[in-house]
């Protein structure tokens, strides 16, 4: 597994511990604003802005076929609305409905290619899809769009590892390091590729500087522990 994703799992799995009791309560909140948007609706005429609020609690609430049923009902008034071909991509893409979502993100591409969300969505899609290299090329136009994004070029690494092309996830891992050097998920990514790399003295290096900038090592430990072995 890759060490940024197992980081962010990691976080993941604190938050939701740590927000376990309120759950009950949001989803009570969320059903309540539905029951609320639903007599407006009734009640008003066409309103795009409160379908997408109503579509936004169904994904709150992870009742994705009727959000999607939502955005398809704002499009057929507002075929170009960026907000509901965003959204259902992302509730087909939960349904595991790839064609489908690839559908919405390269139609939002269309109106906005720089649309940083789309794109790295869509290079997901194409991943599950089993697309490797379409994936590949859609990380690529990411980066060149936005070269200031340490998240582009973590995305790009990730595939170009799972391709075999390491020499070039190593540069991009160098690259999201040099752009967020305190983020500690893209210091353990970068130096666990040196590792695999065999190249265990550079990691080292990587890792003291990582703690020179004020990384704590403990959070390092298990890194060190590799360059030693």
């Amino acid at each position: 597994m890759d060490c940024r994703l197992y980081l962010k799992g990691l976080v993941l799995c604190i938050a939701l511990t740590t927000h376990q009791s309120s759950y009950a309560q949001d989803n009570q909140r969320w059903r309540d604003s539905l029951t609320v948007l639903n007599r407006l609706i009734a009640t008003q005429p066409w309103s795009s802005d409160l379908h997408l609020r109503k579509a936004a609690a169904n994904l709150e609430l992870q009742q994705w076929q009727y959000a999607i049923d939502e955005y398809a009902l704002i499009l057929q008034h507002e075929p170009h609305n960026p907000a509901a071909l965003f959204y259902r991509g992302y509730a087909n893409t939960h349904l595991r409905r790839y064609d489908l979502a690839r559908n919405d993100y390269e139609d939002l591409l269309k109106l906005t290619p720089r649309h940083f969300e789309a794109r790295l969505s869509l290079a997901y899609v194409m991943q599950q899809m089993g697309r490797r290299q379409d994936a590949l090329d859609q990380l690529n136009q990411t980066v060149e769009l936005h070269p200031d994004s340490a998240v582009a070029y973590a995305s790009r690494a990730i595939l170009e590892r799972d391709m075999g092309q390491t020499e070039a996830a190593l540069y991009d891992w160098e690259q999201a390091e040099r752009l967020e050097p305190g983020d500690a998920g893209y210091v353990v990514s970068h130096v666990d590729m040196l590792i695999a790399l065999g190249r265990r003295e550079e990691a080292r290096r990587v890792l003291d500087s990582a703690v020179r900038r004020g990384i704590p090592r403990g959070m390092l430990l298990e890194w060190y522990q590799k360059v030693k072995r």
